[in-house]
């Protein structure tokens, strides 16, 4: 039952293929993909995969993508599955939605937050939890010990903020500069802006969190750009490169480890 796990983020489209819909499967392959390069997947990348017995996916980057993939697919000889793609639904997987429109909460958060849950759960006993993703936009989401989704933060990420001040202040360019506690340059000044802007919203929920559950929060990073940030965070952290796929494996288990259709799942074809 190999299985394949599709994320389209706003820059790039990452997949992983597996030989079963579970945590801890094993990867038969994996690559990404810039979202101007989506129609090379048939002819290139996907073309010597097995055929997938099922198909997961999380979007944030538009119908548009992802009717792309969907073109990809009906190019692949032998790929006769329904692809399947997240929708946050009130509560799955051991995470209860507590958004104000559960719908209207990004389907990579909701998965993210599913697969760090997870993930900390393999690793000890429940406890809070801070979600960060890090990308072209940064999230910060809080979860209680019991899986209930408080709520989080959305700023914007390195990129997003450097070309705002380039845009909107003269004389300013996008920098190359370093991260240090006392910028005497611009581009030092910008850079480290931008990064302590970051690690401020993941400490102030850290403390909202702590406040709110009287138990220290463990926090799981993840993101494109999570690495930049690893130098200076002010507490304790994971850093966890395929944390989407880690929650779509754990969704796709239940999905598929049952005989019905799931809630928080759209096929469109």
């Amino acid at each position: 039952m190999t299985f394949l796990a599709i994320d389209i983020g706003n820059t790039r489209l990452k997949w992983a293929m597996y030989d079963a819909p579970r945590p801890g499967a094993a990867l038969l392959a994996h690559g990404a993909e810039f979202l101007e390069h989506i129609e090379r997947l048939a002819e290139g990348p996907w073309s010597k995969l097995p055929a997938p017995t099922h198909m997961l996916g999380c979007v944030v980057a538009g119908e548009t993508a992802r009717r792309r993939v969907h073109d990809q697919m009906e190019l692949m000889l032998g790929w006769n599955f329904e692809p399947q793609w997240v929708v946050p639904s009130v509560h799955e997987a051991g995470v209860s939605n507590g958004y104000e429109h559960p719908l209207r909460l990004g389907a990579d958060r909701w998965v993210a937050m599913i697969g760090a849950r997870h993930h900390i759960l393999q690793r000890g006993n429940e406890r809070p939890l801070i979600v960060v993703m890090v990308g072209t936009a940064v999230t910060v989401d809080a979860l209680d010990a019991q899986g209930n989704f408080l709520g989080g933060l959305i700023l914007p990420g390195h990129g997003i903020m450097l070309r705002a001040l380039e845009s909107g202040t003269a004389g300013l360019h996008v920098p190359t500069g370093s991260v240090t506690p006392f910028p005497k340059n611009t581009s030092d000044a910008l850079t480290s802006g931008g990064t302590y802007a970051i690690a401020g919203a993941v400490e102030r929920m850290y403390q909202h969190l702590y406040l709110h559950c009287s138990m220290e929060p463990a926090c799981v990073m993840a993101g494109g750009a999570g690495w930049k940030m690893v130098p200076s965070m002010t507490r304790p952290f994971e850093l966890v490169d395929n944390l989407i796929f880690e929650g779509l494996l754990v969704m796709a288990q239940q999905r598929w480890g049952q005989d019905r259709v799931p809630q928080g799942v759209v096929g469109v074809r």
